[in-house]
């Protein structure tokens, strides 16, 4: 990775995770979400701890460790995810993408609830105005008659995503805290959340038959590794390049290039409250993603899990 200029590493990470949440669409048109999930992060899980071996990280961790990891692991990669794909066949997936610009915030707060962490106003004006951008989103899809309960289920299921999202971002923060290592943890977690999302879908019935279609594979091998994987390692040499201030601007592209996605390849058609809504959470998630301290340097601060894969990077998950 320290091969590529800093531009190319950032247009990786946008573009990667500004596609992802297309890339699911793929996945709950041939299988069930806890089946895709489970897979998706079994896989990337697998990738990541044998990367880890390769590179000789500490991998043994004592049982009180293994818990918090499956903390971290169930909520972050594991149930938040089962929310984003289920919500992801009632609404768009720009619409997704935008709605989880509302995950910045609870992570904030629930950290200086938590943990005593600092945040200022710019942070929560910038949390403010990100949510009521996703309110005005979504307000007149809920006016449509014929569509509005299918649109009113995929909010629910997107508000719920990024609560359980919230508390798994926070035992992230946690376990960094107490000096977990970043490749190890996030490879333990994804493969808890896989684990969780096997058990749901086995506490629901669901039948675990892999799909056949070329669709979901290709799509899968993409949120996996590339939405994963490359991503994660691109945005960490561009965080140790230029700081995490500038290199929080990723988290500020990817909603709207996932929206303009949307547009081009699901026929979403966005009126004139989603063009002013999208543009509203985009400067509200500039306002917490690249505020500084007088000083120029980054005040401390709890940065939230993209998802995706995601919509917001998270070098602490």
């Amino acid at each position: 990775m320290h091969r590529f200029r800093s531009w190319q590493l950032f247009a990786i990470c946008v573009l990667a995770w500004g596609t992802t949440w297309h890339a699911v669409t793929y996945q709950v048109a041939a299988a069930a979400p806890e089946v895709s999930v489970a897979v998706r992060f079994a896989l990337a899980g697998g990738f990541v701890l044998l990367l880890c071996r390769l590179r000789r990280y500490r991998l043994r961790f004592a049982v009180r460790e293994h818990a918090m990891l499956m903390l971290q692991g169930v909520f972050l990669y594991g149930l938040s995810y089962i929310g984003i794909y289920y919500a992801e066949r009632y609404i768009p997936s720009g619409l997704v993408a935008v709605g989880y610009s509302a995950s910045p915030l609870l992570a904030g707060i629930g950290a200086a609830l938590l943990f005593g962490v600092e945040i200022n106003r710019r942070f929560v004006a910038g949390g403010v105005l990100g949510v009521a951008g996703v309110a005005l989103i979504f307000w007149p899809e809920f006016g449509k008659a014929r569509v509005g309960p299918a649109v009113a289920l995929g909010a629910a299921l997107t508000a719920a995503a990024v609560l359980l999202s919230a508390v798994g971002s926070l035992a992230a923060s946690r376990n960094r805290s107490r000096g977990m290592p970043l490749w190890p943890a996030m490879g333990f977690g994804m493969l808890y959340g896989s684990a969780a999302c096997a058990a749901v879908g086995w506490i629901r019935g669901v039948a675990f038959a892999l799909p056949s279609t070329p669709a979901w594979w290709l799509s899968l091998a993409y949120l996996a590794l590339a939405g994963t994987v490359l991503t994660f390692a691109c945005f960490l040499t561009l965080q140790d390049r230029i700081g995490p201030g500038p290199s929080g601007s990723i988290g500020v592209m990817t909603p709207l290039l996932a929206l303009l996605v949307s547009v081009a390849l699901e026929g979403y058609r966005p009126g004139l409250f989603t063009a002013l809504g999208a543009t509203l959470a985009v400067c509200g998630n500039a306002l917490m993603l690249l505020q500084r301290s007088p000083s120029g340097r980054a005040p401390t601060r709890i940065r939230p899990s993209p998802p995706r894969a995601d919509l917001h990077p998270d070098p602490q998950s």
